[in-house]
């Protein structure tokens, strides 16, 4: 309905425009793209003080949308190339969400000192050496001295391009394959999730409502509604009290959260902290368009959890890490990323009996990527993915495993923003792709005759299980929806989003390049003689590897049987669940939590309250009408914390009193 009013208001001029990309929305993004790259490395890089990309949405995207909105009474008093309809505001919108996440510090940012941090900080103490030749050098720059001005700054010489672009190219290649492997997977699943279950979408719900120029999702408009501003306000009010905080400490604030925890100091109750309640108002305000039982199941695992390691410490079961939360979160995320298949059978069998060409009846013209393309470019990306590994040394079954649990994980982290919205890019368990294996078999059946290529390139490859760039599967999937809603030709919209990744990650490439060797990476960050926290993360994965030359690691059954713990508890709430209709407890919301419950369960925990008593009191007349104030608390937060602490931040050193991370 709302697809069908926009287009007649707007004329037939606009309907016609509006049915796919313009060259409007293609230079529009680039030139953001451009502003925000700038933007991103001073703030985030250079002065480390918010990670304008690390939100979800990203902020530079939320931003254009806003801009847009806001501005669009006096863009069409200007030429045409100033006008942009909703349609293609969002054009931008999803451009900038998956360019944006290329430089930011989980995809990048952790790539760069994978492949170089052997070599710079190699010396005869940690046996670096021993590993160097294992990496080609169309992996990796092979000059020591490229690589020693890269850490510690060349500003007078510039950037040594040449020893850089065939590492980068092929590497440019391989993020091609994957982003393509994941965009197939992801849009087998369109049609289950968005059609059939018709999830909610937060995040679309958002940025349809954000991105609405002639207020018809909205009674007078989203930017004209009071609740709205009071919302914004109180949002706003939070974070500029933090700030102010940052500059005189005597000015009162809320900080960024609370510890329930340290109000039991005494054992065995000391063993529920952390218990930090978290002021997300970004999860607050998407977690009102969660369902409660989702909002509900977030928390009480969150207390179930941290209760368990109270009945550990009561029994004398004291071992670090206990109750191994990211262990059980990877054994959940496979068990339900098994679940999420098994209901989408049906759904993967016609795609692929249409790819085969044995279902002619199955329709797919609406889908982004025609089911041919689909089936047939998962395999191929998973095929290109595999072989790069296997030609750089990784062996089959470790590539084949490695990038099997990346690829589901990433599907139920896509999900997870489908059904739950949640603000949060590392909503996954981060790094135990590597783990779960490691720790199942130990190290010593992945080196044969003391050849330690195979596990060379597995620490190589790490950025791709500590880092997200999985999650933009939930780009693809949501990035879909908002295709269908608002009548963008789905075919263009899969195009844009491979360009998108492209440009994104040639400004990833420039953007850190200019800064390592204008600066020096030891400095940046964060850093101060050894790098930030990425290159840290790099060197401590390398000196694990070499640790392994003294001795295998063993099998760590305890961890592993953690994750088989998180395995049973999704297929114990799938099966109890298929009984009892009523259930309220929802399997996503333990994997959710288990895998990085701390800044989302105080949140969901506050929301579910308001929303439980919103539709006791008002019903649904009620909660729909306070859905603008709750999208207000996203909108004021990300204003704000991102957008106007973002550019105060590239101008000042406060940035080190007051750190805003949205991941």
């Amino acid at each position: 309905m709302a697809v069908a009013a926009d287009r007649a208001a707007a004329g037939p001029e606009a309907a016609a425009e509006a049915e796919g990309l313009t060259l409007r929305a293609v230079l529009w993004s680039i030139l953001w793209l451009i502003v925000s790259l700038v933007w991103m490395q001073r703030a985030g890089l250079v002065s480390h003080g918010t990670q304008i990309a690390e939100s979800v949405p990203v902020i530079p995207a939320v931003g254009a949308a806003i801009f847009f909105t806001l501005l669009a009474p006096l863009l069409r008093r200007l030429p045409r190339v100033f006008r942009m309809s909703q349609r293609q505001v969002l054009l931008v919108y999803v451009f900038l969400c998956v360019a944006m996440t290329m430089p930011e510090v989980g995809v990048v940012r952790m790539l760069f000192p994978e492949i170089t941090a052997l070599r710079y900080f190699s010396s005869p103490e940690n046996d670096f050496a021993r590993f160097q030749d294992y990496v080609p050098a169309w992996m990796a720059p092979r000059n020591d001295e490229v690589i020693r001005q890269m850490y510690e700054g060349a500003p007078n010489e510039g950037v040594p391009i040449g020893p850089w672009v065939v590492p980068l190219t092929m590497w440019a290649l391989f993020f091609l394959a994957t982003f393509v492997t994941m965009l197939c997977v992801v849009s087998l699943f369109r049609r289950q999730w968005a059609d059939k279950e018709r999830l909610t979408f937060p995040i679309v719900h958002m940025m349809l409502d954000v991105s609405d120029q002639r207020g018809e999702r909205l009674v007078g408009g989203f930017f004209r509604n009071p609740l709205m501003w009071f919302g914004f306000s109180l949002a706003a009010l939070l974070n500029i009290l933090n700030i102010l905080h940052a500059w005189n400490p005597a000015v009162p604030a809320m900080g960024t959260g609370y510890d329930l925890g340290k109000l039991f100091t005494e054992r065995p109750w000391s063993a529920l902290s952390p218990m930090v309640i978290a002021w997300r108002p970004e999860n607050i305000g998407l977690g009102y368009l969660v369902s409660t039982e989702i909002t509900l199941s977030v928390w009480v695992f969150w207390l179930a959890l941290r209760v368990s390691n109270v009945f550990a410490t009561m029994m004398g079961y004291e071992i670090a890490g206990f109750p191994f939360d990211q262990e059980q979160a990877s054994g959940a995320y496979l068990a339900m990323s098994v679940f999420l298949i098994f209901v989408a059978r049906r759904q993967i069998a016609e795609a692929v009996g249409k790819a085969l060409g044995r279902r002619p009846d199955v329709d797919d013209s609406d889908e982004p990527v025609p089911y041919r393309w689909a089936v047939f470019g998962a395999v191929a990306g998973f095929a290109g993915m595999m072989l790069f590994a296997m030609r750089a040394g990784m062996w089959g079954s470790t590539a084949a495993m490695y990038f099997g649990l990346f690829l589901l994980f990433s599907l139920v982290y896509a999900r997870a923003r489908a059904e739950a919205g949640a603000a949060m890019v590392w909503l996954f368990p981060f790094y135990q792709h590597k783990k779960l294996m490691m720790n199942a078999f130990g190290s010593a059946p992945f080196v044969s005759g003391g050849n330690y290529a195979n596990l060379t390139i597995f620490s190589v490859m790490m950025w791709m299980s500590r880092g997200f760039f999985q999650s933009q599967s939930a780009y693809m999937i949501e990035n879909e929806k908002i295709a269908s809603e608002t009548g963008i030709k789905p075919r263009d919209m899969a195009v844009w989003l491979v360009v998108a990744m492209l440009l994104g990650l040639v400004g990833a490439y420039w953007m850190h390049l200019s800064a390592y060797y204008t600066h020096g990476a030891n400095i940046l960050e964060g850093g101060t003689t050894e790098g930030g926290y990425r290159t840290q993360l790099a060197k401590q994965e390398f000196e694990e590897l070499a640790g392994l030359l003294k001795g295998p690691a063993p099998a760590d059954m305890t961890r592993t049987a953690a994750s088989g713990v998180g395995f049973v508890v999704i297929a114990a709430l799938v099966l109890i669940r298929s009984y009892f209709l009523r259930f309220p407890l929802h399997p996503l919301g333990y994997a959710m939590v288990a895998s990085y419950g701390w800044p989302l369960w105080g949140p969901f925990l506050l929301v579910w309250i308001a929303k439980t008593v919103v539709l006791r009191l008002g019903g649904m007349r009620l909660y729909r009408q306070l859905i603008p104030f709750f999208l207000g608390l996203v909108i004021g937060h990300y204003f704000v914390a991102g957008i106007l602490w973002g550019c105060l931040c590239t101008y000042n050193e406060m940035y080190r009193r007051y750190g805003v991370w949205f991941g």
